[in-house]
């Protein structure tokens, strides 16, 4: 297999680091074509569907992508919006601020965004960042909590462009911060803030993206994160085990997956009398078509249905100055030991020192 094409080396070339934001992603456009590409990308990782691929591909190619896509595309043009898809705006958003948080703190770092599926995809960025000269590179993740369905995912995408390439990068991987104080607070934050402009509910509900349950069985740690997660949540708002629930949305297929699921929950609390429910997605740093059409749409209308009075969605993190905050805390914890601000230069340090050294034999 013959390696990708490098840049000419040179001797003495400084270091540079890259920080790599990666998300789940995002089709093209709200369309049939556009997002037969992107679920065909999506449902044909391993990580997402473990059915054996010989099976998968029948299923996938025969059936799901000759149905879903039209359906899916119509879910998508009801939140596109002018600047395109919310996630990859939001997300692109997000990079772009987590450059400046880190710039007025001195660090000199490349920060750019990827998508795991979709564009622009992880090894096109990894291309970019090889062409300007970065050594070091630092994937971090959109996925608070670990899951071999994503955060894996995302290792996978950049460990196949490092098969092809000659002159590797340091990498360094975020796995996790579910349990992170700034994420917390950034959250607690974002509850707060709705609270005190339209009052409290009966009920939060937490709704994590769903995963079949079997990966629970196998090892993976994610429903044990979201727990933790949505429990730091609550603990920071105050809030009693009976004033919030704790769901998983999104399901596929026929399999049974991590339960209690988001919308029969909420119907069962519009049929015992609950009037008001607030619903938040702590597991979406952006917002996307499974927060504003599943929940703020779907699985409003179903909870309205079922005899509830008053729905409110709250917004995910998005650019929250509390949430870039936290993004260029976890971000500078993980760049430690790699020379990023100025001062920290090797060659500036020895200079410096010559200079000390100098000035002392003077003296």
């Amino acid at each position: 297999m013959p390696f990708q094409l490098e840049p000419t080396f040179s001797h003495g070339q400084p270091a540079r680091t890259a920080v790599v934001l990666c998300n789940l992603g995002t089709p093209d456009e709200p369309t049939a074509p556009a997002l037969r590409r992107y679920l065909g990308e999506f449902l044909g990782d391993h990580r997402v569907v473990e059915i054996p691929k010989p099976i998968w591909w029948l299923i996938l190619h025969g059936i799901i992508l000759r149905v879903r896509p039209r359906k899916s595309a119509e879910k998508y043009a009801s939140i596109w919006t002018p600047e395109g898809s919310p996630l990859k705006v939001w997300t692109e958003r997000q990079a772009t601020l987590l450059r400046g948080y880190l710039g007025e703190r001195g660090h000199q770092v490349t920060v750019r965004y990827a998508m795991r599926y979709g564009n622009p995809s992880i090894p096109s960025v990894l291309d970019e960042l090889r062409k300007e000269g970065m050594t070091r590179v630092l994937i971090l993740s959109a996925y608070p909590q670990y899951s071999g369905t994503t955060t894996a995912s995302v290792f996978d995408a950049a460990a196949q462009w490092g098969i092809k390439s000659r002159h590797l990068p340091e990498f360094r991987f975020v796995n996790r911060y579910h349990d992170d104080a700034g994420y917390i607070n950034a959250l607690a934050k974002r509850v707060r803030a709705h609270w005190m402009h339209h009052g409290q509910a009966e009920q939060l509900v937490m709704s994590f993206h769903g995963v079949p349950e079997r990966t629970l069985d196998l090892g993976d740690p994610y429903h044990c994160e979201c727990h933790k997660t949505a429990r730091l949540l609550a603990e920071r708002l105050g809030l009693a085990k009976e004033r919030y629930k704790v769901t998983f949305q999104s399901r596929f297929g026929k399999a049974k997956w991590l339960e209690p699921y988001t919308e029969p929950t909420l119907i069962a609390l519009g049929e015992q009398g609950v009037k008001r429910v607030d619903v938040i997605c702590p597991g979406f740093t952006s917002d996307c078509l499974e927060t504003l059409e599943e929940i703020s749409m779907e699985a409003r209308e179903a909870f309205l249905h079922a005899g509830g009075e008053e729905f409110h969605y709250i917004d995910c993190l998005n650019d929250s100055p509390d949430w870039i905050r936290a993004l260029a805390d976890l971000t500078e914890r993980h760049l430690q030991g790699w020379p990023t601000k100025q001062a920290d230069d090797p060659m500036e340090l020895r200079e410096s020192r010559e200079r000390a050294l100098a000035l002392g034999a003077k003296d």
